[in-house]
């Protein structure tokens, strides 16, 4: 079955209702482990084919936001989810308190009872109307931002679109663009301010509610951060701010050298060599069919993935005007599918997609079968290695989308990974500032964005550009919106990604292989076991970055 021809089922709340009294009832009287777990199959039967139900109307809301009967789906959705949150958690506490809780861990493992554990602190009956709220405003942020349209050169342009403007190779094209970009966000930035605020503000209550000083704490629970807390993230990003960010400074005086410029300006931010940045070859079609041959020569496992992907049409890829910004993988439970929505509009990003998210699908497919619902349940710092270390793993087969400026594209795609780790470290310190003081006002939270710049970003020159000179670059980043906290995620993936970079570089087999093993494994163990169990240093233990600049300078500094 093709993904259009999946069937959308509206969620029935009685029905959602009943089934989990019915649940709790049972399970509360089984007589047996062996009893209790057969019927937490049966959860896994009715809350996959919910999230199934979810995710093909937010998908389809995606592809078209203007498209009125998926609109109205989104916005009930966001509405009910909370409220299924709470009636699993419910559920999951008669699992976690059950007499028979010695054989329910072994089946389902040490991992999925420490998940619960923090589910348990992060949502409650009473916080329900604040978190639809939440969901509402987070809405209105995409809804904002997927609907921008910006004049360029006589034509008409949203966001993702916009991008291929962005990192012209022409110095003059790109000013401009970005000027574009500038006067949209000055154009709607009190509107972000305000749901912003909002969001700081319902969330803190969230947190005060449930016995919190505020948000940061309730953040971290509802991210699952089951391995690591607040004093590893701060201790890492010390090692990025000490060694990471001398090593980026030393890319951008190099970068300035090769684009032949006296001065770095923030639209030069993006681009990396005098003659433009690489772009893909061919149609989206073409890059799509050589996705399919790289992915059939690099292991038995990825060609059986991609081909499971072109043939039941699991991509949305091609940019539309009304088509959410951005990109993600997701997993359809019901049907054992991943898929995969992107915004294809001429630049490297579009290959980027047939990595990147593909890494994530990859995962999802070769797990697809696993019976334990909770063995799939990654945290994000877990996810994020699959696809980062995918992008690398295909570096031998970029000339079939970069023709004879494959060489640039990798040096591009490395140069821009080192230097996104201290952006995404700046991402996560606002966002702990921000909900430590959530009194702040907008422009005290756009003071504070300025400040962290200079730390994290010291070559970046706004040229007094009157939106993102006064600190309002962050409100592009649609993670801030979304997920709090999630941002470090991607740093700490990256940090794991480039030791697959560098084990590849000397065993390439070696590494693959150890990468399929983490793969498997899901999660069922905790993070840093993991890493240990396929010899992979924990980002948190100090002297790791420090080897890892050791280790990349000599592949990036000429």
């Amino acid at each position: 079955m093709k993904f259009s021809e999946f069937p959308y089922e509206r969620i029935d709340m009685d029905k959602v209702g009943q089934f989990f009294s019915q649940l709790i009832e049972d399970s509360k009287n089984a007589k047996s482990g062996e009893e209790q777990f057969a019927l937490h199959k049966k959860y896994y039967e009715f809350y996959g084919d919910l999230l199934t139900n979810a995710k093909i109307a937010e998908f389809r809301h995606s592809v078209d936001t203007t498209e009125e009967f998926y609109a109205k789906e989104k916005e009930y959705i966001d509405e009910i989810w909370p409220q299924i949150q709470q009636y699993s958690n419910d559920y999951t506490k008669v699992i976690y308190n059950s007499p028979y809780r010695d054989y329910l861990e072994e089946k389902i493992g040490k991992v999925a009872f420490k998940n619960m554990e923090l589910s348990f602190k992060a949502i409650d009956e009473k916080i329900l109307p604040l978190m639809q709220e939440e969901n509402a405003l987070v809405s209105r942020y995409d809804k904002l931002i997927a609907s921008a349209k910006i004049p360029f050169d006589g034509e008409e342009y949203n966001i993702s679109l916009l991008r291929k403007f962005l990192t012209s190779q022409d110095r003059d094209t790109r000013k401009r663009a970005w000027k574009a970009l500038s006067e949209y966000f000055l154009s709607v930035t009190d509107e972000i301010d305000d749901i912003y605020d909002q969001l700081v503000k319902n969330r803190t209550k969230q947190a005060k509610e449930l016995g919190y000083d505020n948000y940061v704490e309730l953040g971290y629970n509802r991210m699952m951060r089951n391995s690591y807390r607040r004093a590893e993230v701060e201790n890492f990003r010390k090692q990025v701010k000490e060694s990471f960010v001398p090593f980026v400074v030393k890319i951008q005086e190099q970068r300035k050298a090769n684009i032949g410029v006296d001065e770095l300006k923030y639209y030069d931010n993006d681009v990396f060599f005098k003659n433009g940045n690489p772009a893909p070859i061919g149609t989206p079609e073409e890059i799509m069919k050589s996705g399919l041959e790289m992915y059939k020569e690099l292991s038995p496992e990825t060609a059986e993935f991609f081909d499971f992907m072109m043939e039941r049409e699991l991509f949305d890829v091609l940019g539309r005007k009304t088509k959410k910004q951005g990109g993600y993988m997701d997993f359809l439970p019901k049907y054992k599918a991943p898929f995969i929505f992107a915004n294809f509009n001429g630049t490297s990003g579009d290959v980027d997609v047939i990595t990147h998210e593909c890494g994530h699908a990859f995962q999802g497919y070769v797990t697809r079968n696993e019976e334990i619902m909770e063995h799939n349940d990654l945290t994000m710092e877990t996810a994020e290695i699959h696809s980062m270390s995918m992008e690398y793993f295909t570096y031998g087969w970029m000339d079939k989308f970069f023709g004879d400026r494959s060489d640039d594209y990798l040096k591009m795609h490395l140069q821009d990974s080192i230097t996104f780790i201290p952006y995404g470290c700046m991402v996560d310190e606002f966002q702990h500032i921000v909900y430590d003081k959530p009194e702040m006002t907008p422009a005290e939270r756009k003071q504070v964005w300025k400040d962290l710049e200079k730390t994290y970003r010291p070559w970046l020159d706004f040229d007094g550009d009157e939106f993102f000179s006064e600190g309002g670059f962050w409100q592009k980043q649609g993670h801030i919106f979304w997920n709090p906290f999630y941002y470090i995620d991607y740093v700490l993936a990256s940090v794991v990604a480039m030791q697959f970079k560098v084990w590849m570089d000397k065993d390439y087999k070696d590494a693959w292989n150890h990468y399929l093993e983490l793969c498997k494994m899901s999660v069922k163990d905790f993070y840093e076991n993991e890493l240990e169990a396929v010899s992979l240093k924990s980002p948190f233990k100090d002297g790791t970055i420090e080897f890892l600049v050791k280790e990349m300078e000599s592949k990036v500094l000429d």
